[in-house]
């Protein structure tokens, strides 16, 4: 099956989804599939283009710049927020409860029995610090301003181009 944006994800083979953001607002869209991936992760990669665009009115024209291109491993592309507050719990030496209380005051967007199995998981197999902003809707709604900020400083966020004009 080849991939495409209308599916969810751009390079199936490679399991990498191509993002195109500007950089005054970086964010886009993205398929639900399932709370876990606020937790565990997309699923796959990503490939961000970073752009700015200027527009010349009088000239009726524009220029477009790409000022970033990043890669995020497709284990770095949970929630930042959910991760940290979960990985935290481990550090207090919290328990199941405490798990579900946690992801409960963060609305993940589950019932009480996926909650109880979610949780079950993350004891069986902590998640690594994600570093998306991945907000509840319909779809999930992702924010980048970490990534760009973090690419090249943290494992799993590769800078792979950066303009310095």
């Amino acid at each position: 099956m080849e991939g495409n944006s209308a599916i969810g994800i751009n390079f199936l083979s490679l399991l990498v989804d191509m993002k195109v953001t500007s950089f005054r607002q970086p964010q886009s869209s993205c398929p639900f599939k399932s709370a876990r991936q606020k937790i565990f992760g997309l699923g796959y990669g990503l490939i961000i283009f970073v752009y700015d665009k200027s527009d010349d009115s009088s000239n009726r024209t524009w220029t477009l710049n790409i000022l970033r291109t990043i890669y995020v491993s497709a284990d770095r592309t949970g929630d930042f927020q959910m991760t940290r507050g979960i990985r935290s719990t481990f550090a207090n030496e919290d328990n199941k409860d405490d798990l579900m209380a946690f992801m409960i005051d963060c609305n993940l967007p589950v019932d009480k029995i996926e909650l109880s199995n979610i949780a079950d998981e993350i004891l069986g197999r902590p998640p690594i610090q994600g570093f998306l902003t991945i907000s509840n809707a319909l779809q999930w709604w992702l924010q980048y301003s970490r990534v760009i900020e973090l690419a090249g400083k943290e494992e799993g966020l590769i800078a792979i181009y950066r303009s310095d004009a």
